[in-house]
């Protein structure tokens, strides 16, 4: 079984508590951080195979985040799942470089599925 590494950034500790809990079963390490100021240096530490990122988080917000890792050549292919609550958020994440978008509140088999997806 391999054992890939999904990290999830979401300023909101309730969120990134129900998502760890959500791939408790599941193949995956999750790796959980609230400031996405840190990301980058998770990144290049634990080399994750997927990010789930939150769109609006304070200081440095999802959509810059992911086209910092878009510039990256390291990070350019990595596959970035936007979650968020807003209406605008699918459109901004597809225009920063998203892989995949799913809207707040989840729908846990379709992230499961996009995740499972794009781990195979």
């Amino acid at each position: 079984m391999s054992n890939k590494k999904i990290l999830i950034c979401d300023d909101d500790e309730g969120i990134l508590d129900m998502l760890e809990m959500v791939f408790e079963d599941s193949p995956y390490t999750v790796i959980p951080e609230k400031n996405s100021l840190n990301i980058k240096s998770i990144v290049e530490r634990e080399s994750p195979d997927l990010i789930l990122l939150d769109l609006w988080m304070p200081v440095l917000s999802g959509d810059q985040l992911l086209r910092t890792l878009r510039k990256n050549p390291s990070t350019i292919g990595l596959p970035v799942i936007v979650i968020s609550a807003s209406r605008e958020g699918r459109q901004i994440a597809y225009d920063a470089g998203a892989t995949g978008f799913i809207a707040k509140p989840f729908d846990f088999s379709e992230l499961m599925g996009m995740v499972d997806g794009l781990m195979a």
